[in-house]
């Protein structure tokens, strides 16, 4: 079997191509197994897995949740909004005592930059990064690549745009990183306060105009204004900012080409895009969706396999 280059996933930027490129093919077989009548496989039956999330999230910890179960995977969960991190616990603490109940692999979602890196340089676990402050978001970046690949054929020299709050978005970076590594065009798009100073070194376009930069695209990513990572205020209003960067069901139709709309989730309808746009046909929200679980069976699915050969 082929085997991922690395021992854990921590960024886009640690993988290569053909790392990829197998991601994106072992998620194939599990799609087709998520499909069926019985959702599970006995892959992963001896494997136990830890889901840490120092934040708050609802999607991602379940895509993990349902991935690892699907795997047959014994799963045990941490929100450190109810433990002792709260108490003054470190993360070195927090982990070693999961840790010492045996567990192989550690999927871990942090406020701070770094802190996936920095666990997997310190315990003998495979390491999954489910977020890390505003640095990355790996498997958000590989479903969304993957979702584009299923929509489109190939992601290789499509034109996709990320549009809002790239300043404060992990998954920003990630999909920039994923993309261009698959050969896509990519352009930002949002108010100059949220595109950062650096963007231009990432060899990324920067639009201001919204319907320049869909009449552009052949793909549209919609992210969420991060309002609970915002310390200052970026822009006037949330009114002010929909009005110029919201994407409604009349500025889709004016355009003279269908165009893909995605977004990473939880929506807020009526600030970046409409519910007419979200439940269109143009839309691959739920597909993102169903893609996560698939793809993050994969990514497991390839880090245990590791562990396996040990």
């Amino acid at each position: 079997m082929d085997s991922l280059s690395v021992d854990h996933l921590i960024g886009i930027k640690d993988l290569t191509n053909n790392d990829i490129d197998l991601i994106f093919k072992t998620a194939d077989a599990f799609k087709e197994v998520i499909n069926r009548p019985i959702k599970k496989v006995p892959s992963l039956r001896d494997i136990t897995i830890a889901n840490l999330f120092f934040e708050n999230s609802t999607r991602t910890r379940l895509s993990f949740e349902l991935a690892e179960k699907r795997l047959s995977s014994d799963v045990v969960n941490f929100s450190a909004a109810s433990s002792s991190v709260k108490k003054g616990e470190t993360l070195i603490d927090t982990v070693n005592n999961i840790l010492s109940m045996k567990v192989d692999m550690v999927v871990m979602r942090h406020p701070n930059p770094g802190a996936a890196k920095f666990l997997s340089e310190r315990v003998d676990a495979r390491v999954i990064n489910a977020g890390d402050g505003t640095h990355e978001h790996p498997t958000q970046a590989l479903l969304d690549a993957y979702s584009i690949r299923e929509r489109l054929g190939t992601v290789k020299g499509k034109k996709v745009v990320i549009v809002g709050d790239i300043l404060h978005s992990r998954v920003a970076l990630s999909n920039i990183y994923c993309l261009q590594k698959l050969g896509a065009e990519v352009m930002v798009c949002g108010p100059t306060t949220l595109i950062p100073k650096y963007i231009h070194e990432l060899g990324v376009k920067v639009e201001h105009n919204l319907v320049k930069a869909l009449e552009w695209c052949d793909v549209a990513n919609m992210l969420r204004i991060q309002l609970e990572r915002q310390d200052i205020k970026y822009f006037p209003s949330l009114r002010e900012y929909s009005m110029q960067y919201g994407l409604t069901k009349e500025i889709l139709d004016n355009l003279d080409k269908k165009i893909v709309v995605m977004h990473p989730g939880p929506i807020n309808r009526g600030v970046e895009i409409t519910s007419d746009v979200a439940d269109s046909e143009q839309a691959i929200i739920l597909q993102q969706v169903e893609n996560g679980v698939a793809v993050r069976m994969a990514v497991i699915y390839l880090l245990a396999s590791k562990i396996k050969r040990q």
